[in-house]
């Protein structure tokens, strides 16, 4: 009975005998784990979330006057002035609402093509209806 006892004690010491190296290796992993998680939500949503931040706000701080804008609340209209953080839009002939400049969704420039898109290509221009003379 002796025996058993001190094979299980022995055992268990050889179990647990990891020390102070073995206690800073699994919280050295851990703490790995925890590094690699953040890397990846910092370059999967962080950084693209910066990033769509930059360019939003460099498209607001670049509307001019004649701008075709978008509202975030779905407002379709002119840039007929602005102002330091608000513009006026020219919405019908004889109605002008200002907006704050956070407000707006999109621009379109002046010559009516949207800024973020590519001209149409010819060739399925020429397969649709619409694009054939």
């Amino acid at each position: 009975m002796e025996g058993i006892l001190s094979g299980l004690v022995l055992a268990q010491a050889a179990a647990g005998n990891t020390g102070i190296m073995g206690q800073l290796g699994q919280g050295g992993g851990t703490i790995l784990m925890f590094g690699l998680v953040f890397v990846i939500f910092y370059f999967l949503i962080i950084r693209p979330q910066n990033k769509k931040q930059k360019e939003a706000k460099k498209m607001i701080d670049a509307v001019k006057k004649g701008d075709s804008v978008v509202t975030i609340g779905g407002v379709h209209g002119e840039v007929s002035s602005v102002k330091d953080g608000t513009v006026v839009i020219k919405v019908d002939d004889n109605c002008r609402i200002e907006f704050s400049k956070s407000a707006i969704a999109a621009v379109t420039p002046k010559g009516g093509e949207k800024a973020n898109e590519l001209p149409a290509d010819k060739s399925t221009m020429e397969k649709t209806p619409e694009g054939k003379k």
